[in-house]
């Protein structure tokens, strides 16, 4: 089953993290978030954020980041998720901190109670 996004996300997340290489990775996803019905262009988002334009525009349209970004779908759809958002809940093996278990999913938009549940749920084992 394909995941169900919205047709900008993928490049979304190639700006996101290209203004991650400037240390404003938060800042980017806050604006893009504020800001959903008018993603595009993507140069002014930049541009608010005091970003260097050049090295943004560089790394955008050198697709360096659509390898991982594509590797990070195919792992959400394993884990079960089809769309956004979606969240993943685990705990980490303490032997091999890059080995999970218990894995809940969230699906949709959640309030915070029903992640502290789950959250309470984990730390009670």
């Amino acid at each position: 089953m394909p995941l169900d996004f919205h047709k900008q996300a993928f490049k979304a997340a190639e700006v996101t993290r290209c203004a991650a290489e400037q240390g404003k990775y938060w800042e980017m996803h806050d604006r893009l978030m504020g800001n959903q019905q008018a993603l595009e262009p993507w140069m002014p988002h930049a541009q608010a954020l005091g970003l260097d334009t050049a090295k943004f525009e560089a790394c955008l349209t050198s697709g360096k980041y659509a390898e991982s970004i594509r590797s990070d779908i195919n792992v959400a759809k394993a884990a079960g998720v089809t769309g956004t958002p979606g969240f993943l809940l685990a705990e980490t093996d303490p032997k091999d901190p890059k080995k999970v278990k218990g894995i809940v999913l969230l699906k949709g938009a959640k309030p915070f109670a029903d992640f502290k549940a789950e959250i309470d749920k984990a730390l009670a084992k």
